[in-house]
């Protein structure tokens, strides 16, 4: 859990890339067939793990890296095919499509880098008041405003989000709202938005609730400033090293986002017993937990601490507490169902 390199993370979203079930997804059949695509590139493995890559970033992760293929893997076809396909293409190609093409291409990342900048400053202020609401320093007021504000505006960000790669289901039938409820629930912003509805709405107000809504910002927040602010001279001279901590230590702040909520999943357990229980809440956090462990975003650093845990107390329950084999075990097989 100490330094961690880019490259820990880099696998993870890899990984969770080809995890991704890219065949339920109907946006999926739209963005190939809206590919141009030679048929005898389109079959390759490694062409069509490249464009699976490009639609994972563009519907699913915006911040996942995609790397460029190989030169060998265009040029394996032979001279004729390519020749004909290119030829076919031309014919077929407006005079002006070349010059459209960049215009709307040009428009669209000016919208995207816009849409970018309004979450990364929604992100930098989500920060700055979440801090307000965990340092001792501020007055109780002001931190109660910091806690409440932090978790609203991560809320929005986070819905927002959503919405913008998912929209609403586009047939009323249960296959398709299941379809696109398995989407949804199945995306990198679905956890967060859920964490801090959540608590947003409850009465129970733990400073450790921060914790999470400060690593997904710093995260957020210094990924944007490397990316577009390296030249700066005030980034250099008072961001750069922090932002560089930030990067190079991914795995840490992930390992510490994921103790937190694992830590506050145990706190409402104990919160049952005091004037401010909320059982309901318990029980859709407990819900959200079990969610962490299966999801590809953060199944690797729960399931790692989860094992870790299990080492630690298994001992003591099968010498002290045998009678508590069998609800554990039923709620292990809840768990895992």
């Amino acid at each position: 859990m100490g330094e961690a390199s880019p490259s820990s993370w880099s696998s993870t979203a890899t990984a969770a890339a080809a995890a991704y079930d890219y065949e339920r997804d109907p946006r999926w059949a739209e963005y190939r067939a809206s590919l141009a695509v030679p048929p005898h590139l389109a079959s390759h493995p490694v062409v069509r793990a490249h464009f699976q890559h490009k639609f994972y970033r563009r519907f699913v992760d915006p911040d996942f890296s995609v790397q460029g293929m190989s030169s060998t893997t265009t040029s394996q076809p032979s001279e004729s095919s390519s020749g004909a396909s290119t030829s076919a293409s031309e014919n077929a190609r407006p005079p002006d499509s070349g010059t459209n093409s960049a215009v709307h291409a040009r428009s669209r990342m000016s919208l995207q880098l816009d849409q970018r900048s309004l979450h990364f400053s929604v992100n930098a202020w989500v920060l700055i008041v979440a801090l307000i609401g965990i340092l001792p320093m501020a007055p109780q007021s002001l931190q109660y405003k910091g806690y409440r504000l932090s978790l609203i505006g991560t809320t929005c960000t986070t819905g927002y989000a959503l919405f913008a790669f998912y929209r609403l289901p586009r047939a009323g039938n249960m296959q398709a709202v299941q379809a696109w409820y398995h989407h949804v629930t199945s995306s990198k912003d679905f956890i967060p938005f859920m964490y801090c509805l959540m608590f947003v709405t409850s009465k129970l107000r733990l400073k450790l609730v921060l914790v999470p809504v400060i690593c997904w910002a710093l995260e957020h927040v210094a990924r944007f400033l490397r990316r577009h602010f390296s030249n700066s001279s005030l980034y250099r001279t008072y961001l750069e090293q922090l932002c560089t901590w930030v990067e190079m230590n991914t795995t840490a702040v992930n390992f510490l986002c994921s103790n937190a909520e694992i830590l506050l999943g145990f706190l409402l357990i104990l919160s049952l017993f005091s004037k401010q229980r909320n059982a309901m809440q318990t029980f859709m956090y407990w819900q959200l937990l079990k969610l962490m462990y299966h999801s590809p975003f953060t199944a690797g650093y729960h399931r790692a601490i989860w094992l870790k845990i299990g080492r630690t107390i298994n001992p003591y329950i099968h010498r002290y507490t045998p009678f508590l084999h069998d609800p554990i075990n039923a709620g292990m097989r809840w768990w895992f169902r």
